[in-house]
């Protein structure tokens, strides 16, 4: 136990020293003892802090005691937090403490909420170092679906009918029942609110994962008045979207509702009424996505027929209720797909090619045919080599799991004809020990982590930069 709480009175938690600093009582250096260690660091870093800290208070004494004020703690974990003010990043030596000490000590201090932020910083995400850091276990049988991260660095799974969330530390988890058999689709409203639906299940539902409570069930009304199931989910800072299908299958829906009110309905798009055989029209969006830089939803849908597997990706003006921009696909259709704002380019894996390629958005209303990384595509066999693939996209960079193992894809500037010309390469991601296992299943990011689930397995693996992280 500490020798003082953090409510203790700032008489008993640090004391002036007897000596003066030496020339520093009108300059901007504080001199602090920590255990008998000294530290120098400016005014400016211990304000970061904020009001009502520790760090405040050191402040405040030495301002006005113009003494050395002494703090009866661990002087190398508080090196640790002062590194955390002076660069707003955790320093490689955070990897030597164990995370509960770390995080102790940070709300002695009350600067606990730095140490997410931290975390949750796409900055200290270093795609080229990546490496299988640990496993989240789960337990029980159920496989998992489908997993989502939230702002503060949280990682919420969904198995079976139940949800677990793993905090930002990846210490704590708690899991909570819901009502479904098994989800489907998941997201991260808040750091405790969740919309969770399935794909046989009436209904997206609105979970609060601290109460363990149903919040509230938002649904679509259809002209048959069957139910409406989820296809996928997606949103925006004003928006939630959701992708409903009718319990008959014979019509389908994107709802737009407002998630700073209370989950309002704001409107209706992509509505599809389906008669005799209109592939189509027949296709649920079963990806949602929202493109900030351009203020577009994409929507995508595949669909299985007699003539092989067709699609096609919408981009959709919300306001208007209007398409932007549309992309049909027929010889080579995705089996995933994703945009990049930061790259301000739609990606998929080609379901039979097995092959990742891209369109850029200044190109999209002209040219709608695909650029293969490596800039051209292999031939096809016949095979679905692409089936099952998944790709996601995360800053600068295109991350693509192919049955066992991990790609990533960096955009690469060439000149040609004095022209711009955009090429994508890629690499292995993984030490010898981390590559292969079963087919991808799942990715996800947050912060400086990626989150890597596989098929058939009830755990999740964390994967972050081998200089980085605890």
């Amino acid at each position: 136990m500490p020798p003082f709480s953090q409510s203790s009175p700032l008489s008993t938690v640090f004391s002036p020293n007897h000596h003066k600093p030496n020339n520093h009582s009108s300059t901007n250096i504080v001199t602090i003892d920590v255990g008998g260690q000294i530290f120098q660091t400016t005014k400016q870093t211990l304000t970061l802090a904020g009001s009502n800290t520790l760090f405040s208070n050191l402040f405040n004494s030495y301002d006005q005691n113009n003494q050395i004020p002494f703090v009866d703690r661990d002087p190398d974990l508080f090196s640790i937090l002062l590194s955390v003010l002076r660069t707003g990043n955790l320093p490689s030596k955070a990897k030597l403490f164990d995370i509960q000490d770390i995080i102790f000590e940070a709300k002695y201090y009350g600067i606990d909420h730095l140490l997410v932020q931290c975390q949750s910083n796409p900055s200290q995400f270093e795609a080229f170092n990546l490496e299988k850091s640990k496993i989240l276990n789960l337990g029980g049988r159920d496989p998992i679906s489908v997993i989502d991260t939230s702002q503060n660095g949280s990682v919420l799974v969904s198995h079976g009918s139940k949800i677990t969330s793993f905090d930002w530390a990846l210490q704590r988890k708690s899991t909570v029942l819901t009502r479904f058999a098994a989800i489907d689709s998941l997201l991260s409203l808040s750091s405790n609110v969740v919309a969770a639906g399935a794909t046989d299940f009436s209904g997206l539902q609105i979970i609060d994962l601290d109460k363990g409570l149903l919040m509230q069930s938002l649904n679509w009304e259809n002209l048959t008045k069957s139910s409406s199931t989820v296809q996928a989910i997606g949103k925006s800072p004003e928006f939630l979207f959701t992708s409903f299908e009718s319990g008959r299958r014979n019509s389908n829906s994107i709802m737009v509702y407002d998630v700073n009110d209370g989950f309002r309905t704001v409107s209706e798009i992509a509505r599809n009424e389906i008669f005799g055989a209109d592939l189509d029209s027949c296709i649920p969006a079963m990806k949602l996505k929202w493109v900030p830089s351009v203020n577009l939803l994409m929507a995508a849908a595949s669909h299985s027929g007699p003539s092989g597997v067709s699609g096609n990706i919408k981009f959709w003006d919300v306001r208007s209720g209007e398409i932007a921009w549309e992309i049909k696909e027929k010889s080579d259709c995705f089996s995933d797909v994703t945009v990049s704002n930061t790259l301000s380019a739609v990606f998929k894996i080609g379901i039979n090619s097995g092959e990742a390629s891209y369109i850029d958005f200044r190109r999209i209303d002209s040219n709608n045919s695909w650029n293969y990384f490596g800039g051209t595509k292999k031939p096809m066999n016949g095979k679905k080599e692409g089936l099952g693939c998944k790709i996601e996209s995360h800053g600068n960079q295109v991350f693509c799991g192919k049955e066992g193992e991990l790609e990533v894809c960096s955009e690469v500037l060439m000149v040609e004809n004095g022209k711009d010309e955009r090429v994508f390469r890629k690499n292995l991601l993984g030490r010898t020990k981390d590559v292969g296992g079963n087919r991808v299943t799942n990715l996800g990011f947050s912060g400086s982590k990626m989150f890597v689930t596989r098929r058939d397995q009830q755990c999740v693996e964390v994967w972050e930069s081998s200089r980085r992280g605890f």
